[in-house]
């Protein structure tokens, strides 16, 4: 089977669009899916930075939705061809964190998601000569028309909702509104700092103001800022001076909970300030760096913790969250842009400048 593909080749390189050909039908347990739409990460664009982490050429992007169009079936795989699906992070299903409802602290989350994927003999993915592309980035692979994943990291969503517009609802948003509504179980009346205003920050954000909890959000970007303040945050400009002391006064006292997307020492020192005895801050951005903590941000009982995947079982959260859209509580479009698949390199720069929030590819000419 061939069809078009974005291919990163080299850690310099633009992504290419290509024809690519899979070699294999689903298995056991694995779907075919026509993509509709793929969101992109920073995630994926963070592998330019990471030389030698994954393995390359590769196809990447990991917020993909779409349509079933093949199963594999299996004794697990309630999912069915036509079915419209979000395709999130995978895991292996049976190791103990899998078991305890915990999938995003999978025991092979590094190697399923990151480094090549589920184990198998002749490559499944190649371009059209031939050659071997790194298939399965976070299970899916799915800036391309077609992605072949686990069952298991698909989620069944309403047939009437737009499936090309979803996909960030497996990865980006989910993280954002995982950590308010599952690690930090936020409600009324529990006040939050968000340290950062894109796709991550601004997800946190709504999912707050839809639990009821007041939210400051700290960002550079001005234009971010007013996204946050139009989802209920109040909004101060990062490197404001007295920034702490300046968000205790706004939370009567100091916040219960902060998030930071940042991965800047300055900020997570400031949010650690801002805390309230006994809160805790939430890393989720990957720390390339030594994280220094200055003396006293960590007294009176305040903690800190790195969530993965806004401690999320995507099965529970991504049908919640479009419950949420469609009641007008949630409003993720609004952070959207749409690109063609072809354009991926003009919404990579969009996005590393800060012109878009989340771009969402769109595959042109699906055929089957």
């Amino acid at each position: 089977m061939r069809f078009q593909a974005a291919v990163l080749r080299s850690y310099e390189d633009p992504f290419a669009v290509e024809e690519v050909a899979l070699r294999t039908e689903p298995a056991a347990g694995e779907l075919l899916v026509e993509i509709a739409g793929c969101g992109m990460c920073r995630t994926d664009l963070a592998v330019r930075r990471s030389a030698g982490s994954s393995p390359l050429p590769a196809v990447l992007g990991h917020e993909g939705s779409g349509v079933v169009v093949r199963s594999g079936g299996g004794p697990d795989n309630a999912i069915s061809v036509g079915d419209h699906v979000v395709l999130s992070f995978d895991s292996c299903g049976h190791c103990q964190n899998c078991r305890g409802a915990a999938p995003a602290y999978c025991d092979s989350f590094a190697s399923l998601n990151l480094f090549g994927g589920r184990g198998e003999g002749a490559p499944r993915l190649t371009d059209a000569d031939g050659r071997a592309l790194a298939p399965r980035w976070f299970g899916q692979s799915s800036f391309a028309e077609y992605a072949l994943v686990s069952a298991r990291n698909a989620v069944r969503v309403d047939t009437k909702l737009p499936v090309e517009m979803l996909g960030p609802l497996g990865c980006g948003f989910l993280t954002g509104a995982g950590a308010v509504l599952n690690t930090f179980s936020a409600g009324p009346g529990d006040s939050l700092v968000v340290l950062g205003a894109g796709a991550v920050g601004l997800a946190a954000v709504m999912a707050a103001t839809a639990a009821g909890a007041p939210t400051v959000a700290v960002d550079r970007h001005p234009r971010r800022l007013a996204l946050a303040e139009r989802f209920g945050a109040i909004p101060l400009l990062a490197g404001t001076a007295g920034l702490a002391e300046r968000i205790r006064r706004l939370t009567d006292g100091g916040a219960r909970y902060a998030l930071d997307t940042t991965a800047s020492a300055p900020l997570v020192n400031e949010g650690l300030r801002a805390l309230r005895p006994t809160g805790s801050l939430g890393l989720v951005a990957r720390l390339h760096d030594p994280l220094p903590l200055e003396p006293g941000t960590l007294d009176r009982g305040r903690s800190i913790r790195h969530i993965c995947e806004g401690d999320a079982v995507p099965g529970l959260l991504i049908p919640l969250l479009t419950r949420l859209w469609q009641a007008g509580r949630f409003p993720f479009d609004q952070l959207i842009r749409t690109y063609p698949l072809t354009d991926i390199n003009e919404a990579e720069r969009d996005c590393e400048a800060g012109r878009v929030v989340k771009p969402v590819l769109l595959p042109a000419g699906r055929s089957r």
